[in-house]
């Protein structure tokens, strides 16, 4: 045997060795972009939308029709599908008006969060000034104080003041205990701007109210929607301060429909749509929001 062929048999020996095969936890990574895996995602989420979709068929149904059957019979006799619920609905004041004092509760404590919040962030990241740390540990502090904690104290000095049971005050509830998440939120996400871009822009004679409105909310913008998306969600949902706090008269949607049930269910016919108009409001929002929302918080996770 030449040495050309002993160094060929020895490398085609190596080749056989090192033709390892791939362990079942590789197999089932290369196989999880496969056609089986987005199948099973696709009923994942149709399954978890089957709740939504219930709902929606419920509200298009009449009261009898509910009684009888299943909302999935639309599917069989489509001809059940009517919207005189939402005429009702519509002409039904009290729940109109409830919508309209969510939007009243929810709006302003939204604004006020992403606004105070957006300034306190800055301030916390590029501005120096005495305790500033021991400050911001204050605030990553208050993270963890509970909703339900506050409750009763919140309610004496709401009622001393005058505040109990009217919107500002729910307004101010929120708003409190929406911004330490909003400052720390922000904080973070405005000191991952390089400071090369800010001294420059100092450099050029800007302020720091100009700084902010000019540098630091553009280059901010998906994590000022994200965090805008989070609280309208966080408000226009809740049910526990407003059923506390709201003027029992003009209460929000949440406490509304709570009001509504009667016994044995049988208001379903007011309280399917009302209960979709309700979800179907912060969806928009979503989605109106939604590439800012996903840019915000693949921003976050790389930083």
């Amino acid at each position: 045997m030449t040495a050309v062929e002993g160094v060929a048999r020895a490398g085609g020996g190596a080749g056989v060795v090192g033709r390892v095969r791939p362990s079942l936890a590789a197999r089932l990574v290369a196989r999880a972009g496969g056609g089986a895996v987005r199948v099973f995602l696709v009923l994942v989420a149709l399954f978890w939308l089957m709740p939504s979709v219930g709902l929606l068929l419920s509200s298009l149904r009449s009261p009898q029709r509910i009684g009888e059957s299943g909302w999935w019979r639309v599917f069989a006799e489509p001809a059940q599908i009517t919207f005189d619920n939402y005429g009702r609905l519509l002409s039904n004041g009290k729940v109109m008006g409830s919508l309209l004092t969510t939007a009243e509760i929810t709006v302003p404590a939204t604004v006020l969060v992403v606004v105070i919040g957006a300034l306190a962030g800055y301030a916390f990241a590029w501005m120096d000034f005495a305790g500033r740390d021991g400050w911001f540990l204050v605030v990553v502090g208050l993270l963890v104080v509970p909703v339900q904690v506050a409750l009763i104290p919140v309610a004496k000095l709401f009622g001393a003041v005058g505040l109990f049971e009217t919107t500002a005050g729910v307004i101010l509830f929120h708003t409190a205990f929406g911004l330490p998440f909003a400052v720390f939120l922000l904080r973070n996400f405005f000191a991952e701007i390089p400071r090369e871009l800010l001294e420059a822009a100092r450099l050029d004679g800007a302020g720091e109210l100009r700084l902010f409105t000019r540098v630091v909310l553009p280059l901010g913008g998906p994590a000022i929607a994200s965090l805008g998306i989070f609280q309208f969600l966080w408000v226009w949902n809740d049910m526990l301060v407003a059923l506390i706090f709201a003027d029992s008269g003009s209460p929000p949607i949440t406490v509304a429909l709570q009001q509504e049930v009667r016994q044995f269910g049988n208001n379903i016919d007011v309280l399917a749509p009302g209960a979709f108009l309700s979800m179907v409001v912060p969806l928009i929002v979503f989605f109106a929001f939604q590439r800012q929302f996903v840019s915000g918080v693949m921003a976050g996770a790389v930083k």
